[in-house]
């Protein structure tokens, strides 16, 4: 997961057309599918737009991560309007944005998992991933923070990897769908052991999807 805030998208709407294009051959094709003339081809544009905006794949790779970004904006520009006032709050909050990702955003999320590996193998890509990723848990240092962790930088950071195994166990792993129920009951146990209270509810631990509580796998 990365913060969309204060990012620069695509600069036009062809710019806009052809990463948007780019984000839906990760999804069906994977990075391999996702070359400049398959672009120009599902976008329904002339043979060399995308070259055009974009000359290297390198080029055509940033574009898209700078769109994926840009729409993730309105997720975390919505939640943190009105940053939460207490523990519970914040787990609330995170579980919703989570959720989004999961549900409206699950395509994105796909493209992006495709984009995270394909920078571990390209520092120019990697560079641009470890600046959003940085601002994500600043930010979650100062939400925590706000709500009284003890040691917030090193727990935003936490905060931060959880969030992202979530995710990534609801979409490439054997986790299966979570609801915003067992989403928030994850972070409730998490939040509540980080900051050394009863933010949990009573047997309101992580339950992994289908599972009923008490640790019995519903029908």
């Amino acid at each position: 997961m990365t913060d969309s805030r204060n990012v620069t998208g695509p600069s036009s709407p062809r710019a806009t057309r052809v990463a948007d294009t780019a984000i839906a051959l990760l999804v069906e094709r994977g990075m391999r599918g996702l070359t400049h003339r398959a672009v120009d081809e599902a976008a329904g544009l002339p043979p060399g737009s995308t070259s055009n905006l974009a000359r290297t794949r390198a080029a055509l790779l940033e574009l898209t991560l700078a769109r994926l970004t840009e729409l993730e904006a309105t997720v975390y520009a919505r939640e943190l309007s009105e940053p939460p006032a207490d523990p519970r709050g914040l787990a609330d909050m995170v579980a919703r944005i989570v959720y989004a990702q999961l549900s409206d955003g699950h395509e994105r999320t796909l493209a992006r998992y495709e984009l995270a590996l394909e920078a571990t193998r390209r520092p120019e890509l990697r560079v641009i991933y470890d600046r959003i990723g940085g601002r994500l848990r600043e930010t979650a240092a100062g939400l925590l923070a706000a709500v009284g962790a003890a040691d917030p930088v090193r727990q935003g950071a936490r905060l931060v990897a959880f969030m992202d195994g979530l995710l990534f166990d609801a979409v490439a792993g054997a986790g299966g769908k979570y609801t915003e129920e067992d989403l928030r009951a994850a972070l409730y146990e998490l939040l509540s052991g980080m900051l050394g209270g009863h933010l949990a509810e009573d047997g309101a631990g992580v339950r992994r999807p289908g599972q009923a509580a008490g640790g019995r796998r519903g029908p």
